[in-house]
């Protein structure tokens, strides 16, 4: 069974785990890493979640037994990033692919989003990527356009929760 549990300093063994599946690099969706953060050791670690708990995202990780699973993140409508990324973000680690983890947890955020009155939810995917497509239109999602972001070509949805 599926949960989000919000970023905690004790589960980084199982968050280290995850992370080393995706490679190296800060393209995991959902965990709001920057190139400013160590998440490498027990102490920058400690820091980096303590800055994610109290930045303008909310963030949880998916987590099964204790295993991470990915992340997801709710951006506040005021939030800045969301005409580039969305209001929602979220990455599922490779192994955990294809069991239905992104469309459990987008459910859950997009319920949250609603209680919070964002409407519509802005998500972005990139144009090729077949799962986030499928599950973003699951739940109703339009696309609005396809954009160049850079040397990416990705999709713009809106999803009236």
């Amino acid at each position: 069974m599926f949960e989000l549990v919000k970023p905690r300093a004790e589960l980084f063994v199982a968050w280290s785990e995850a992370h080393r599946e995706w490679g190296p690099g800060l393209h995991e969706d959902g965990f709001g890493i920057t190139s400013d953060d160590d998440v490498d050791t027990v102490d920058g670690f400690r820091d980096w979640v303590a800055r994610i708990r109290q930045g303008p995202s909310e963030l949880w990780w998916i987590v099964e037994d204790g295993e991470v699973l990915g992340g997801i993140a709710l951006r506040a409508a005021d939030d800045e990033r969301v005409q580039r990324f969305g209001h929602i973000g979220y990455g599922v680690r490779p192994s955990a692919r294809g069991r239905g983890v992104a469309t459990w947890a987008l459910g859950e955020v997009l319920r949250h989003a609603a209680s919070l009155g964002v409407d519509p939810v802005v998500a972005f995917c990139l144009d090729n990527n077949a799962g986030s497509v499928a599950t973003l239109e699951r739940y109703g999602a339009t696309l609005e356009s396809v954009e160049q972001h850079g040397m990416a070509r990705v999709r713009r949805y809106a999803i009236r929760p």
